[in-house]
């Protein structure tokens, strides 16, 4: 089985981050090139199925489960599976009340940060062309590049 898990501290308001990190349209900007479309397929209460294609056209949709109030969401890759067995996430978000903002004087901005950590669980297809090793490694890369994006989009909606 593969495991990963990769966190970055966002310079903004948690409300900000949880709602522009599960805009799914806003992925094809926040994955940088990973995906080409991000689609919203269904909205059913806190349950989004989307549609997910990359650069060499290949789609597949996934549910995501939004728990606003409790600071996570959790996501599964639905069909096709494959090269995966199955392909658990979930996004953790932790506000970082000791890393609050000082402003001039001493004084606290009221700015929280958020420290937004991402695991993934998953199991390679036997007939897939990686081992689930090769594929921590790649996931392990591609999030921490991408933890950066929604790093700077985030903190830049939020100086606005």
């Amino acid at each position: 089985m593969g495991h990963t898990c990769n966190s970055i501290i966002i310079n903004a308001p948690y409300d900000l981050v949880f709602d522009i990190s599960n805009d799914i349209p806003r992925w094809t900007e926040l994955f940088g090139s990973e995906y080409k479309k991000a689609e919203v397929v269904k909205q059913e209460g806190n349950k989004i199925t989307f549609r997910l294609t990359d650069d060499e056209d290949k789609s597949w949709v996934s549910w995501r489960l939004l728990h606003k109030d409790n600071y996570f969401t959790y996501a599964e890759r639905e069909e096709p599976k494959f090269p995966f067995k199955y392909m658990k996430i979930v996004w953790l978000y932790t506000p970082k009340p000791e890393g609050m903002a000082l402003a001039e004087g001493g004084q606290t901005t009221g700015l929280c940060p958020v420290e937004l950590t991402w695991i993934q669980h998953f199991e390679m297809d036997e007939k897939a062309k990686f081992n689930d090793e090769q594929v921590e490694g790649f996931i392990n890369k591609h999030s921490k590049d991408n933890l950066l994006i929604f790093k700077d989009v985030i903190e830049k909606a939020a100086a606005k």
